[in-house]
């Protein structure tokens, strides 16, 4: 049984693991809110019957409500407070878990728990702000799915929390515009964060997906550089990673 990722887009991606299928951050419409996406919607055979899903935190970029109402009755896991506002509009598998909790996959020997993000910057007025990363542990592979973060210190941790050392992370490289507000990482400092977890094989995401609706009066080609830009500081910040830079839609096999 062949493990394989799929990116979707912005911080969607789907792990196929253990004959398992995990879902972060579902975004499966043309547009999450006024933000416009790059290209057609995913295709939904290449995101359909997830076993559960993992939601990082309540941006709109990250839980769009359409998308997850696509989804039906699935286990989605989140932080606490997220799980009982996703509840109250319209998600009814939404499932806050501790900090130590360990989910059980329903076969293939998968476990999902949440470990630590930085992503307080931009609070949200009518949603919980609670935010968080994710590692799911399998016979054959340990993901780190950092969610929407920056920096933080346990970084360095993230192998002892997971119990195993990380084959992949799945990291944010960028945003929706060319700069970046505060609790997000560039690529040079996610390049930096695979380092520190030691992750053999590396995914870029947060990039590339969508635009401002003003965006053609951004600078030329700002949506293209962050993947290449992320590759090119592994050499330097993580040489022992294999960077996995994706077309939107491609899905790559793991070894």
């Amino acid at each position: 049984m062949t493990d394989a990722v799929r990116w979707l887009g912005h911080a969607s991606v789907v792990l196929d693991v253990a004959g398992q299928r995990l879902l972060t951050d579902p975004l499966l419409r043309r547009h999450a809110g006024l933000l416009r996406r790059r290209g057609a919607a995913p295709a939904p055979q290449a995101w359909a019957s997830p076993e559960v899903v993992l939601v990082s935190h309540l941006h709109h970029d990250h839980a769009e409500l359409g998308s997850l109402h696509l989804l039906g009755d699935v286990p989605t896991l989140t932080a606490a407070a997220n799980a009982r506002w996703l509840r109250e509009h319209g998600v009814p598998g939404a499932v806050g878990l501790d900090d130590h909790e360990w989910w059980p996959l329903p076969a293939g020997d998968v476990r999902v728990r949440r470990v630590p993000a930085d992503h307080g910057h931009r609070p949200m007025p009518h949603r919980p702000n609670a935010v968080t990363g994710f590692v799911v542990r399998t016979p054959s592979l340990v993901c780190w799915f950092a969610g929407d973060t920056g920096p933080f210190p346990q970084m360095r941790d993230l192998a002892r929390l997971a119990g195993a050392p990380i084959d992949l992370a799945i990291v944010p490289v960028g945003g929706w515009g060319p700069r970046l507000s505060g609790g997000h990482l560039d690529p040079v400092q996610a390049a930096v964060a695979v380092g520190l977890c030691g992750a053999r094989m590396a995914l870029p995401v947060h990039w590339g997906t969508l635009h401002p609706p003003a965006g053609r009066q951004l600078p030329p080609g700002w949506m293209d550089r962050a993947g290449a830009a992320f590759a090119q500081a592994c050499v330097r910040h993580a040489p022992g990673c294999r960077p996995l830079v994706l077309d939107l839609g491609e899905q790559v096999l793991l070894d």
